[in-house]
C-alpha cells in the first residue's frame, strides 16, 4: 500500500511512524485503514523492536475527521464502528511495544489513539482531551478507564476538560514530559532501550499484559511462570546467560 496519511521511518530497529494528515491530523478511513496495515506489518518485521507512534507538525491527532462521519442509512454506523475499532486494536494487539510520543493535542479519536499505546511520553504541549459530551456523542470510557483513576476519567468525560503532559505526570498516565524539542529523543531513549533486550521475552511480557489484564493475579501470574518456562530453552536465554558468564553485553539474534 502507498502511504498517503503516515510516514514510516526505521533504523537500529525502532520504528518512527507519524501521522501525517495536515492541519491537525485528523483521522478518516484512509488513515485508519493505513494504521491497521503498518502496524500488522511492522509487528511482523524482524528489524523492528519497538515502535514510536507521533503527529507531524502541532497535533498528535485532533480526532475523526468529522466530514466523514456515518449517515444513518441502515449498517453505515456498524460498519464505521468496525473500522474505528480495528485501527485502535491493530496498536493494543501489535507484539512490539508501542510508544505515544504525544506532542500536541490527542482529541477524541486521537486521544483513545495515544492511550492504546504501551508507554506515554508528553511534550508540555501535548495534551489529552474527550470532547463528545460538547458534540452530543459519548465514547472512550472503557480506554480512558485503564489509564485514569476513576474520579480523574469521570471529570475528564463529563467535562471535556484538557489533560496536560505534566498533569498526566503526576497522574501516573505518562511516563516522562518533556520541553517539545527534547520529546523525540526521550521517546527514542526508551524505544533504544527495548531494542536491546531480548525480543523473544519482550513479546512475551507485551502478551502477558494483554492476556492477563482482566484476570487475577493468580491467574495471570501462572500465565506469565508459563511464558518463562517456554523462554528459558530459548536462544535468547541461552546468549543473555553466556553474556553474563563472559561478562560482555548479549547479542540477540532478530
Amino acid at each position: 500500500m502507498i502511504l498517503e496519511t503516515l510516514q514510516v521511518a526505521v533504523a537500529d530497529y525502532v520504528a518512527t511512524v507519524t501521522i501525517s494528515r495536515p492541519p491537525v491530523n485528523a483521522q478518516n478511513n484512509r488513515l485508519r485503514e493505513e494504521m491497521q496495515v503498518v502496524m500488522d506489518s511492522l509487528g511482523d518485521r524482524v528489524d523492528v523492536r519497538a515502535i514510536i507512534l507521533t503527529g507531524e507538525g502541532k497535533a498528535f491527532s485532533a480526532g475523526a475527521d468529522l466530514s466523514e462521519r456515518p449517515t444513518q442509512e441502515p449498517g453505515n454506523y456498524t460498519a464505521h464502528n468496525r473500522r474505528v475499532r480495528a485501527s485502535f486494536d491493530c496498536i493494543m494487539e501489535c507484539p512490539k511495544p508501542v510508544i505515544a510520543a504525544v506532542n500536541g493535542p490527542a482529541i477524541g479519536a486521537g486521544c483513545v489513539t495515544a492511550l492504546c499505546c504501551d508507554i506515554l511520553v508528553f511534550s508540555e504541549k501535548g495534551y489529552l482531551q474527550m470532547t463528545e459530551v460538547t458534540v452530543g456523542l459519548a465514547g472512550g470510557v472503557s480506554h480512558v478507564r485503564r489509564h485514569l483513576g476513576e474520579s480523574d476519567a469521570r471529570m475528564m468525560l463529563f467535562t471535556a476538560r484538557r489533560l496536560y503532559g505534566l498533569d498526566l505526570l503526576r497522574m501516573g498516565v505518562a511516563s516522562a514530559c518533556t520541553a517539545p524539542e527534547d520529546l523525540m529523543e526521550t521517546a527514542m531513549g526508551i524505544a533504544r532501550d527495548i531494542a536491546k533486550a531480548s525480543p523473544s521475552a519482550v513479546r512475551a511480557a507485551r502478551a502477558s499484559f494483554q492476556v492477563t489484564e482482566g484476570q487475577s493475579i493468580y491467574e495471570g501470574y501462572r500465565v506469565e511462570q508459563g511464558q518463562t518456562k517456554a523462554l528459558s530453552t530459548s536462544e535468547d536465554s541461552a546468549e543473555a546467560m553466556a553474556a553474563f558468564r563472559e561478562k560482555r553485553v548479549p547479542v540477540f539474534k532478530p
